[in-house]
């Protein structure tokens, strides 16, 4: 469970999470850790996010981001003061959307992951979440995220940062922003 708890907003599957168990000299199998892992997310302990696919075999593939119901869980558990900013604000956000109503989905854009597809009363949003883009290499590789799609669904950046780094295809939202929005 702390292994869960201080990794969340990470793609798992329960034979990563049997294999780093048995590197612990823990024998467990995938269908325990399966069992396990539905234990924590019917006490609500966590949650998971799926790969976006219209195609319905597709959904039978095991891609899941785990999160925290609550963020607090991961700063409890960590070691030290080396808090991960990032991956919270990426928990905070997705429990946001989820508090909205959207379907929330992890999206695949040719191999560079974008954080979030939320679709509500059909209407489809993508979001990318980051703890600042101020940095050139983290504003690149943020917004390359978007790279080769069309305009159908609106692109959402959501980061910490004051500055707006809107662009003429991408929004910016400050996250205190964000956090008093209803809807998208």
């Amino acid at each position: 469970m702390d292994y869960i708890l201080v990794s969340n907003a990470r793609v798992f599957s329960a034979k990563s999470i049997a294999d780093y168990m048995k590197g612990k000299n823990v024998s467990v199998s995938v269908p325990t850790v399966i069992k396990y892992l539905e234990y924590l997310k019917e006490a609500y302990v966590i949650t998971d996010v799926a790969l976006y696919s219209p195609k319905t075999k597709t959904k039978l593939n095991y891609y899941y981001k785990l999160y925290d119901e609550d963020v607090s869980m991961n700063s409890i558990r960590v070691m030290g003061t080396r808090f991960d900013l990032t991956h919270n604000l990426e928990n905070i956000v997705l429990n946001e959307l989820l508090f909205m109503g959207y379907e929330v989905t992890v999206y695949d854009n040719k191999g560079k992951e974008i954080d979030f597809r939320a679709e509500k009363d059909g209407k489809v949003f993508l979001v990318q979440v980051a703890y600042s883009v101020a940095e050139e290499k983290a504003y690149a590789r943020e917004f390359a995220a978007f790279a080769n799609l069309d305009n159908t669904m609106k692109k959402i950046l959501i980061t910490n940062d004051d500055i707006d780094y809107s662009t003429s295809t991408v929004y910016h939202y400050k996250l205190k922003d964000f956090l008093m929005m209803e809807e998208l």
